[in-house]
């Protein structure tokens, strides 16, 4: 897996410019925003995450067709807003599960870089011409489906111990978000954002001619630890600060006109 990112940071050079900037900015705003402030807006966040979800699995499963994809993007995002915190959770346990897949996996992750020259499919007479915004979503969806291909063959590398606790890790955060609701959506909206920062910030030191991703393979207990350190700081500031929009306060009780005209025979001295 490690060589297919090298080998995309090394594609990545000839990628439209519009494709690394403009994701890269809306990853680091909507980030930032998650991260900081995803408990205050639970409903927009589920509304958002619930249509990408839908969106992603909808172009797969449709044969990439459009307007079917734009359907299943929306009723997702609808059933979402719905099962608002049934959604919450489920995303939760979703990257907790990411999460510590990708941490048990660092042994079974090849460090054999890939052949530093692009694949002839994307070679053209002027190598320094950037490729079309076509020719750039191709290159993302090979890459996509090689990272796919490697995690299954690591998946299946692994040792059942391993799915034990990565399976225990889902299990944990879906009882959490029926005993401790505050505290599990706190975090999985940090762990979002700053998971958002991170792909955000690549994508644009990509756009600049950076090497993130050979930086952070060079030093991954140095970025984890960072990583692990902006989701606490972004949860501890979303339970101290954050408060639910929408949330109505309940309506005092109206006293009914017994209860009223008692109150006024009270105060006469009666």
């Amino acid at each position: 897996m490690l060589d297919i990112a090298l080998n995309f940071e090394q594609v990545s050079a000839r990628f439209n410019p519009a494709v690394l900037v403009g994701s890269g900015l809306v990853c680091v705003v909507f980030g930032l925003f998650i991260w900081l402030g995803g408990l205050g807006y639970r409903r927009i966040l589920a509304a958002v995450a619930g249509a990408v979800s839908g969106g992603v699995c909808g172009f797969f499963m449709t044969g990439r067709n459009v307007v079917l994809t734009a359907f299943v993007a929306l009723t997702a995002g609808a059933v979402a807003v719905v099962f608002e915190r049934i959604f919450i959770t489920l995303l939760a346990a979703g990257l907790a599960v990411a999460f510590g897949f990708a941490i048990l996996a660092g042994p079974y992750i090849t460090e054999q870089v890939a052949d530093a020259k692009q694949p002839a499919e994307y070679q053209t007479s002027n190598d320094t011409e950037p490729l079309s915004l076509s020719r750039t979503g191709e290159v993302i969806k090979d890459r996509a489906a090689d990272f796919t291909d490697g995690v299954k063959q690591i998946w299946s590398q692994m040792p059942v111990r391993n799915w034990a606790i990565i399976a225990a890790l889902g299990v944990i955060f879906l009882a959490a978000g029926s005993f401790l609701w505050s505290l599990t959506s706190a975090l999985c909206c940090s762990a979002l954002g700053t998971l958002l920062i991170f792909c955000g910030m690549i994508l644009l030191l990509l756009y600049k001619g950076s090497v993130p991703i050979s930086s952070i393979s060079q030093r991954q207990p140095f970025y984890m630890g960072v990583f692990l350190a902006m989701i606490a700081v972004g949860s501890c500031v979303q339970l101290l600060l954050c408060r639910c929009v929408g949330e109505k306060p309940k309506p005092k009780r109206q006293k009914n006109k017994g209860e009223k005209e008692n109150e006024f025979q009270d105060w006469r001295g009666r």
